[in-house]
């Protein structure tokens, strides 16, 4: 009693210490997430998810120069000082996020979809108020983003390009990001997202209208299905419009007092360099999905053409590689990937595809070489697995299993692949790690041993030794080794005879089964 008591008090004293004031709402609330903690998590995922959720679009930096400068205003008369950062990123998808710690972007689809800048700065706003109100250290507290493992699907997972196994899935800092800025907030924090973002427009010369006339529009949309698919991908998956946003905005604005700018001018001269080179994304993102049906002639006249309006876009010729490996032909997808490397050699995707192709083609010193540099910008699944593979065979095991290890952490098939790889090379040491086997009596009092397959792939030659112990788990007696005869699938289980007489069924508990050894099924 007097233990619990104790464990009372130290949970209502770790309650009390972490109390803290949200410096936004001015609510109370419990902190176990520090500002320091919440800036460090912010640096530790902004790189890697901006990398998976398309990379900075680096075709106009000066169009994220634009953004944080509005971002920047915005910032300066925010509750809570932070170091803010904005960037656009190289996405047609329409959308806008924030890390914990002031890391926001904006995807270049979305900046073409708003009509001015007071929109723009409605949802920057939104996005300061997501990380100044603590919305992502909230949902970190309540632990709803511990598991790591998301990240961005690549072309060649949809079209077989890099193998259909695949799927460019992100390991470590960009797993929590994506989960981070993919989580739905709840209806308290959207509407405080608005409320507070156009307090702050206010306060720094924008008219709070702007945030009325971005949530109209953005109802509209979602009424009448326009642009559906994009707008369910983007922003409307992790902000979904309403009427009441709508509803309270106006009654905010109201409040706030008409007046301010709305920069319809300057905004659209910022963006006309942009709207000018719309039409080669629109060309590209029509190419994905040719690709996607594997219409791989369709595809690559698209890219063409994109090429065409566009040349200096990185991404155009990576899907030309993309295509090229579709095709089996690693020898032009190498050229593709480097002239992708050379217009944009901070993008991971065409290190990995062109690492994948240099192995297609037998150079494994040049895979691995860009390879590793891929890791450098994001590690992914199949990044690890390849390299786990290339150390594999130049006999560096040690190596090859902690790639093999990392790979594995992806639910992606190549992880299902890697976990495979992990088993065949740990088993011959630690066959105990991959079959189970336990006791049980049939009606007639027969012992049985149950044996089961914990390990990804199916196994064979699985051998056990029966041993009774007593209370001090000493070995009393000893039974005939068993061999299990065929094979035995992943998660399967089969009952064999222990080959042990003399066991009394108070005894149970007492029976071991030692596993000698087991071989994967090629």
């Amino acid at each position: 009693m007097r233990s619990l008591k104790t464990c009372l008090w130290i949970l209502m004293a770790a309650a009390l210490s972490a109390c803290g004031v949200n410096p936004v709402t001015g609510d109370k609330e419990i902190q176990f997430v520090s500002e320091a903690q919440e800036v460090k998590m912010g640096e530790q995922y902004y790189a890697p998810t901006r990398q998976s959720e398309g990379g900075d679009f680096t075709v106009m930096p000066e169009l994220t120069d634009y953004v944080n400068e509005v971002g920047q205003k915005l910032a300066a008369v925010a509750d809570r000082k932070l170091p803010y950062e904005f960037v656009v990123l190289n996405s047609s998808v329409p959308n806008a996020w924030a890390l914990p710690g002031g890391k926001i972007a904006v995807n270049r689809g979305l900046l073409t979809e708003l009509q001015n800048e007071a929109e723009l700065a409605a949802v920057l706003g939104h996005e300061i108020v997501h990380a100044a109100a603590r919305h992502g250290a909230k949902a970190q507290e309540r632990g709803t983003l511990l598991q790591v493992g998301m990240a961005a699907a690549q072309i060649g997972a949809a079209i077989g390009g890099v193998d259909q196994n695949t799927a460019n899935l992100a390991i470590q800092g960009a797993g929590v990001g994506a989960q981070m800025i993919q989580q739905k907030y709840s209806r308290e924090q959207e509407l405080d997202g608005d409320r507070y973002g156009m307090k702050y427009m206010k306060a720094a010369g924008y008219d709070p209208w702007g945030a009325v006339t971005l949530q109209e529009t953005f109802v509209r949309l979602s009424e009448s299905g326009a642009k559906k698919q994009g707008w369910l991908e983007g922003l409307f998956a992790s902000h979904p419009p309403s009427a009441e946003r709508v509803a309270q905005n106006r009654l905010a604005a109201e409040q706030l007092g008409r007046g301010g700018e709305l920069g319809a001018e300057r905004y659209a001269a910022r963006m006309k360099p942009l709207r000018a080179i719309k039409p080669a994304y629109d060309k590209y993102d029509k190419a994905i999905a040719a690709a996607r049906r594997k219409d791989f002639a369709s595809a690559r006249s698209l890219t063409g053409e994109a090429i065409q309006l566009l040349p200096r876009e990185g991404r155009f010729h990576e899907l030309l590689g993309e295509l090229a490996l579709a095709e089996k032909n690693p020898g032009a997808a190498i050229q593709h990937y480097q002239n992708a490397m050379a217009l944009n050699p901070g993008y991971f995707g065409s290190w990995l595809g062109g690492g994948v192709a240099q192995l297609q083609g037998g150079n494994k010193a040049k895979a691995e070489e860009w390879l590793n540099r891929s890791v450098e910008l994001l590690p992914t699944a199949p990044a690890a697995y390849y390299l786990g593979n290339i150390a594999r065979d130049r006999g560096d095991g040690a190596r090859a299993m902690s790639y093999y290890r990392a790979a594995a952490k992806s639910s992606s098939p190549i992880g299902q692949a890697a976990a495979v790889e992990v088993g065949r090379m740990d088993l011959p040491q630690n066959p105990g790690n991959y079959v189970t086997a336990k006791g049980q009596f049939d009606a007639q009092g027969r012992l049985y041993a149950v044996v089961g397959n914990r390990a990804p792939v199916a196994l064979r030659d699985v051998q056990l030794t029966p041993v009774l112990v007593n209370n001090a788990g000493r070995v009393v007696q000893q039974g005939s080794p068993l061999r299990l005869r065929g094979t035995l699938a992943p998660g399967a289980q089969t009952a064999v005879p222990a080959g042990v007489g003399g066991i009394a069924r108070e005894q149970l508990p007492y029976v071991r089964f030692h596993v000698d050894g087991a071989r994967v099924a090629e």
